[in-house]
Parts: C-alpha cells; sequence; structure tokens
C-alpha cells in the first residue's frame, strides 16, 4: 500500500489561501500583520530540534500571506479569488503531480491500493518535572506529524523520551498536543 500525505508546506500555503479567498485587501492586510507578529514570536521562541517548527510554519504563512496581499494590491482585486492566483493553481497542480506520479510508481511497482492519509501537524508542548534538573529551562516545544493528538504525543516520546533524549535531560514531559496545521476546521 503507498501512503501518501501533504507536506508541511503544503498545508500551511493550503491554510492561507483558504483562509484569504474572498477577502478584501483590508482584512488580508490583518492578517499578514497577524503572521508577522507570530513570525516574530517564533523567532524569539527557543530553537525547536525539527525542520518542521513554529519559525517554519509562521513564516511560510507570513511569505504566503504578503504573496497574497501583493497580488490583490496589484492586480487591483476587490477580493482574493484562488482560481485567479496563477501561483496558487502553480501548487495545486504540483501537488496534484506528485500524487499522481506516486500513484503511477506504486502501480508499477505491484501496489494494490493508494491510501491519502489526512496527518496533521500537532505541537507537542512540554512542562517540567517535580525533579526537574532545571526548572527554570524554557520548556521543550516540538512540532510533528501524525494522524491524532495520541499518535504526536507518542512519537515525541519515542523520539525525545529516551534515555539522554530531550525530555529525559531537561527533566519535562509532554504537557499539551495541539493540532497546527490544518487549523482545526480547515478541511483539504
Amino acid at each position: 500500500m503507498l501512503i501518501y500525505e501533504y507536506l508541511p508546506h503544503e498545508l500551511a500555503r493550503l491554510g492561507v489561501v483558504a483562509k484569504a479567498a474572498g477577502l478584501d485587501h483590508c482584512r488580508i492586510a490583518a492578517q499578514v500583520r497577524l503572521a508577522r507578529e507570530r513570525a516574530g514570536r517564533a523567532r524569539a521562541a527557543p530553537s525547536e530540534p525539527h525542520h518542521v517548527s513554529e519559525v517554519f510554519i509562521a513564516e511560510l504563512r507570513r511569505l504566503q500571506g504578503e504573496r497574497i496581499a501583493g497580488l490583490v494590491e496589484k492586480e487591483r482585486m476587490a477580493a482574493y479569488v484562488p482560481s485567479h492566483d496563477s501561483r496558487a493553481i502553480r501548487y495545486e497542480e504540483r501537488r496534484l503531480q506528485r500524487l499522481v506520479a506516486e500513484v503511477a510508481e506504486a502501480e508499477r511497482s505491484g501496489v494494490a491500493a493508494v491510501e491519502i492519509r489526512r496527518h496533521r501537524v500537532y505541537r507537542i508542548e512540554a512542562r517540567p518535572t517535580a525533579g526537574s534538573p532545571s526548572p527554570d529551562m524554557p520548556a521543550p516545544v516540538v512540532h510533528l506529524m501524525a494522524a491524532s493528538p495520541a499518535e504526536a504525543a507518542a512519537r515525541a516520546w519515542a523520539i525525545h523520551g529516551r534515555d539522554g533524549g530531550l525530555y529525559e535531560r531537561s527533566g519535562h514531559r509532554i504537557a499539551s498536543v495541539t493540532q497546527i496545521l490544518p487549523e482545526p476546521g480547515e478541511v483539504f
């Protein structure tokens, strides 16, 4: 069985495009301002051990929002329409081409079925345990792709909870798991 998954950058782009659809320039500018603030907070936070991080997601959303705002202004659109956005169309075409190529490769190699996983990106936050060696140390945050919050927590613990791992070294345990991409309510 071939398993096709959305990539984190695809989820971020799809989310920004979906949120901007139908918005006028002023509302898009407000979304861009929020994205810039989020990116600034993410850059100021402690770094994360994985590529998919708060900074990565925030910067993708900021860049995509700025691109859409520029397009709406340049084209003098009353409201953003994704079907009039050649870059959004190109992103979707590339994603579909990747899906078609992976399905074709799977069929050539004898794979019987293709499953499209609706994985999400989750933020896993930790907090110090009672005997934490450094209670003033910032709590580690990681972002992982998983099918559910429980799977995200299990994967984070499997990666970082082992002997000498991030959680053990700093005396932290998983405190919360929050879906980040797509945002709750967004459907792709």
